[in-house]
């Protein structure tokens, strides 16, 4: 009954074989599940369950367990997990004790943040504080975060990738920064409970994605791209198509936020997503290659002649040297599994 495939789930636990063994007789807490990194966290963990047999129960919180039931059945009716009625930040704590917790909720919209930007600050900011103060209630030993690139800012044209150790922040004056401010602010509550109450906080700062399960109706380039491909309609870049991307695939994102959670150093902040970059009209052109297509590609703007292109890549040496992980599925192969998904499902 799972939405990801067969191929995709032995890819995950492939790589994550060692790590289960700490989930053994815990129990595990987690927002966000209906997302699009809950939905991938929910299914490896249903598989991982089912193959090791964890006796480590799963309770996710969601605002609809009717939606969520409806959404995906064969989670919701998974023996390991359970679902708590709740919004994120106001829930009331479930009783008994869990190791480990996962907070994954984040409304990360475009249109929430342009049109209700306090709305997306409150959502971030009390709603990460109070899965830490359920996490301390509960007795959690491991906590992970899913933060965001947006906090560093803009990225200098000077830095081809994007370091951890890079100082730089959204515009704090502008309203559209209210999404990488209420991040930076998720980090610091991390950082200020793991150190008064010894809660282990992992910080994972998440890129750009691809994969089955991705909204191809939003502001996702490379969903959007697909969607056109799919569809027969000519490829509308609205820039100039110089600004660039890189794309990890689901599989790998979900490998890489269950090894934080597990192998993480505690207080330390990891970037996740992929070091080969494109820009949007070389990333339209792949989608196209790619796909056997032959669509358009129409760009409404006109590149301005020695303006820097604006980047969007991280450095993930950290997460490669630290915890071993790579970029395992390549840019080409996640666009037809992404299209392959969404031609059978939609």
């Amino acid at each position: 009954m799972s939405r990801i495939s067969a191929s995709d789930r032995d890819h995950i636990l492939d790589h994550t074989a060692g790590l289960w063994e700490d989930l053994r007789g815990g129990r595990v807490f987690v927002t966000g599940g209906t997302g699009f990194f809950g939905c991938w966290l929910l299914e490896s963990f249903a598989a991982a369950s089912d193959r090791f047999r964890l006796d480590c129960p799963l309770m996710v919180l969601t605002r609809s367990p009717e939606a969520f039931q409806a959404k995906a059945p064969w989670l919701a009716s998974h023996p390991a997990i359970s679902l708590v009625q709740g919004d994120v930040g106001s829930f009331e704590f479930p009783r008994g004790s869990f190791s480990h917790v996962i907070h994954a909720a984040t409304e990360a919209s475009a249109a929430l943040n342009d049109e209700q930007p306090l709305v997306m600050l409150d959502t971030i900011v009390n709603g990460t504080r109070r899965v830490l103060d359920f996490a301390v209630a509960g007795g959690a030993g491991r906590f992970l975060l899913t933060s965001s690139g947006a906090v560093y800012g803009s990225q200098p044209p000077s830095l081809e990738l994007l370091p951890e150790t890079f100082c730089g922040g959204p515009d704090y004056a502008q309203p559209k920064s209210v999404y990488g401010e209420g991040k930076r602010m998720a980090e610091l509550l991390c950082a200020v409970y793991g150190r008064s109450h010894g809660l282990e906080c992992v910080i994972a700062r998440c890129f750009a994605f691809v994969g089955p399960q991705l909204p191809l109706d939003v502001h996702f380039a490379i969903g959007n791209f697909i969607r056109d491909c799919l569809s027969g309609r000519p490829i509308h870049i609205r820039g100039d198509g110089t600004a660039y991307r890189s794309y990890l695939y689901a599989a790998d994102l979900a490998i890489w936020l269950w090894t934080m959670l597990l192998r993480g150093q505690p207080g330390r902040c990891y970037n996740v997503g992929s070091e080969h970059a494109v820009s949007i009209t070389e990333l339209a052109s792949a989608v196209v290659a790619s796909l056997g297509s032959s669509n358009e590609i129409q760009v409404d703007g006109t590149p301005v002649p020695g303006k820097p292109p604006e980047r969007y890549v991280p450095q993930t040496a950290r997460a490669r040297d630290e915890l071993s992980l790579h970029q395992w599925v390549p840019l080409d192969e996640a666009i037809r599994r992404t299209a392959a998904w969404h031609g059978k499902h939609e």
